[in-house]
């Protein structure tokens, strides 16, 4: 008696864990998700989940780059926010001064002050 041999289509692939970590960082992953709770058929809470894997490059080629704007994880970004509300804040006291008569910084610096007596 002869025996037959099937032999699968695609035989099982192994893969460990750096080929696989590769793959989804290479390509990029999402899971999305959505967790609602209702009490009677009143909604009191909607969560929506989307989670985003992959390299930076990943990232970058789908128009993702929050992490470089975001002051609390780039210090180029936190140093352009601080300029930004430095600037700001000059601005906000021009006007406060302009509005209550005082001078402006470099006359205050070069008028003696008052109750002081030139010598």
């Amino acid at each position: 008696m002869d025996t037959l041999q099937v032999q699968e289509p695609y035989p099982p692939r192994t893969a460990n864990l750096a080929d696989i970590l590769e793959r989804v960082l290479d390509k990029g992953i999402v899971i999305a998700g959505d967790v609602k709770i209702d009490l009677l058929d009143i909604e009191l809470l909607t969560i929506r989940l989307r989670l985003f894997i992959s390299s930076v490059d990943t990232a970058r080629k789908a128009g993702i780059d929050w992490w470089e704007t975001d002051p609390a994880l780039s210090t180029r970004a936190r140093r352009e926010a601080l300029v930004e509300e430095n600037q700001e804040l000059r601005e906000r006291l021009a006007v406060l001064e302009a509005v209550a008569g005082s001078p402006p910084p470099a006359e205050r610096q070069a008028s003696p002050r008052k109750g002081s007596q030139a010598s």
